[in-house]
């Protein structure tokens, strides 16, 4: 299984990253209008400089007003126009969100779907997170058994995951007919480490993690 590194998603899209941090931004400031550049830079996890000019952005398209306070202190206030964009972008991460999950959802279900076609009865998952819970769900569907999701890291403080143990060693998860790849993080470095100790014919991943592994199995293969 080769890793075809052109395909490899960015998760650093500079306009959602953007987003992101202008909404943290107008949030913190509609909770509490006395927040400093500081604050926000510790509550936003950013330099100090950068909270300061993504501040200077916003109220230079009028999304915020500043007016100073003694002593020597401002108060931040969200306009009109700044309200409509919280709005706007508390919408946008909302269906971004939903769009992740269902095509999460549709990916791992193709995935267990021809894995149960043939025969498959156990498998593990290798990441702790939501793609994890994801992928669980679908395995329920189709009546596979999930025997535990692998961290190879080990930096994860979650020992169990939806009714299944969380482990750092594969050789804790006993047998399986396959592993799939739900780390969203780094994908890639799980592929690695898996196909240095594993057969390649038993590592799965959905298209949507950008990897390029041969296709999901048919569901009309015995």
């Amino acid at each position: 299984m080769n890793v075809d590194n052109s395909a490899r998603p960015d998760l650093s899209d500079g306009n959602s990253e953007e987003a992101a941090i202008t909404l943290q931004l107008l949030t913190a400031i509609d909770l509490d209008s006395r927040v400093t550049q500081r604050s926000v830079a510790e509550r936003l996890g950013i330099a100090l400089g950068l909270a300061n000019a993504y501040l200077k952005r916003c109220v230079r398209k009028g999304f915020v007003k500043v007016s100073q306070i003694p002593p020597r202190r401002y108060a931040y206030y969200l306009t009109p126009q700044g309200l409509s964009e919280k709005t706007r972008l508390t919408a946008e991460y909302f269906s971004n969100s939903l769009r992740f999950f269902r095509n999460a959802r549709t990916e791992y279900a193709t995935l267990l779907k021809g894995l149960a076609g043939r025969q498959a009865r156990r498998v593990a998952f290798c990441g702790v997170g939501e793609l994890s819970e994801i992928a669980t769900l679908c395995a329920r569907d189709v009546g596979i058994e999930v025997v535990g999701v692998l961290d190879l890291g080990g930096a994860s403080s979650v020992r169990n995951q939806v009714g299944h143990p969380v482990v750092s060693d594969l050789r804790a998860l006993g047998s399986f007919d396959a592993i799939l790849i739900t780390d969203f993080v780094d994908a890639y470095a799980a592929l690695e480490k898996l196909t240095a100790v594993l057969p390649a014919d038993c590592i799965f991943a959905p298209p949507m993690l950008g990897l390029s592994s041969r296709p999901a199995p048919s569901t009309s293969e015995q």
